[in-house]
């Protein structure tokens, strides 16, 4: 047997060729192609009785992929979005396999024939203007970490970066003076810049001007001049958010992460008629498909467009009950 065919070299191949070496993906993506293995090899060794070293491509045929992918749902209770990532993880690895291995072509094309689910759409939430302003406000500023705070959820709200974008951020991405504007590295390593307000601008220029601990060059930096950590930044603005409830009561039973406020950007620009194009490069979106998602949700637009239309002419009709007897036997 090719030794350099077998499924552990392949997979091996799979990650420091195809991954890190061709493709250089992010770190996000690596960890979460190791992490869809690291469930599906255990798996496997449950359900063909070898140890992952020993498992052959055709061990991994499309019914203990689906397998798998139905105990991620059912005893793992991950959901829809999970269980495809996974399977986009198992389609890449195998659209690699097709070339290391083209006499198992037919069972590699089984594999990748396993559709991904359907999953439920809701509709974006987001912040209106009176929330976003009740948000801005709650913030303690006589502090030196509600103005840091408060600092971070304009930046936020104003230019709608992720929440990786926003923590990774250097005293030096801010550039001032004409064409203000932050300049990050987003999604898919692609570096992108983004205007500022003047309203930012001054609220920036006062916060670089506090004394930074341990003299750090992060832009929000936590109190010993590192990064702020994700669950830090969600558990500020869900304190920040019980606050503003008592000024704004619509933000009462919300929940609010710093996707949201990402989305509640992207609802200003688009209630200011800014095309959809142009959100989806403010933001950083590979497809303005992507943005659609905002149109759906702005209701004011759909309600402009109704005001467009003239609606057909219809006359109310008076509800007569049916014969008794009729209603009796229609009933049965």
């Amino acid at each position: 047997m090719n030794t350099a065919a077998t499924l552990p070299a392949i997979l091996q191949r799979f990650f420091t060729d195809r991954l890190m070496t061709q493709r250089q993906v992010s770190a996000h993506t690596l960890a979460a192609y190791r992490d869809t293995f690291r469930l599906l090899l255990p798996f496997a060794q449950r359900q063909r009785h070898k140890p992952p070293s020993d498992l052959d491509l055709v061990d991994l045929d499309a019914d203990l992929i689906v397998e798998f992918l139905t105990s991620l749902e059912e005893r793992r209770h991950c959901s829809v979005r999970t269980r495809n990532a996974r399977l986009t993880a198992i389609r890449s690895f195998f659209q690699y396999a097709a070339f290391q291995a083209p006499e198992l072509a037919a069972h590699i094309q089984r594999v990748l024939a396993v559709p991904y689910k359907r999953q439920p759409r809701p509709i974006v939430s987001f912040l209106s203007h009176a929330e976003i302003d009740a948000l801005l406000a709650a913030p303690d500023r006589s502090t030196w970490f509600g103005r840091r705070d408060h600092a971070l959820i304009t930046l936020a709200v104003q230019t709608g970066l992720r929440l990786s974008e926003l923590t990774s951020l250097d005293r030096a991405a801010v550039e001032f003076g004409p064409g203000a504007h932050v300049r990050c590295h987003g999604k898919g390593r692609k570096e992108r810049c983004t205007p500022l307000t003047k309203p930012v601008v001054a609220v920036l220029r006062a916060w670089l001007r506090e004394p930074a601990p341990a003299d750090t060059q992060i832009l929000f930096p936590n109190r010993h001049g590192g990064p702020l950590s994700a669950d830090s930044v969600q558990h500020l603005i869900g304190k920040y958010v019980q606050a503003a409830t008592e000024r704004c009561p619509s933000l009462r039973g919300k929940r609010v992460s710093p996707h949201v406020l990402r989305h509640s950007a992207a609802m200003e620009l688009l209630g200011a008629d800014v095309d959809s194009s142009v959100i989806a490069l403010w933001l950083g979106h590979e497809s303005v498909n992507t943005t659609q998602t905002y149109l759906h949700a702005h209701l004011a637009l759909k309600e402009a467009a109704l005001a467009k239309t003239t609606p057909h002419p219809m006359k109310a009709i008076r509800f007569r009950p049916g014969d008794q007897l009729l209603q009796f036997l229609s009933a049965l």
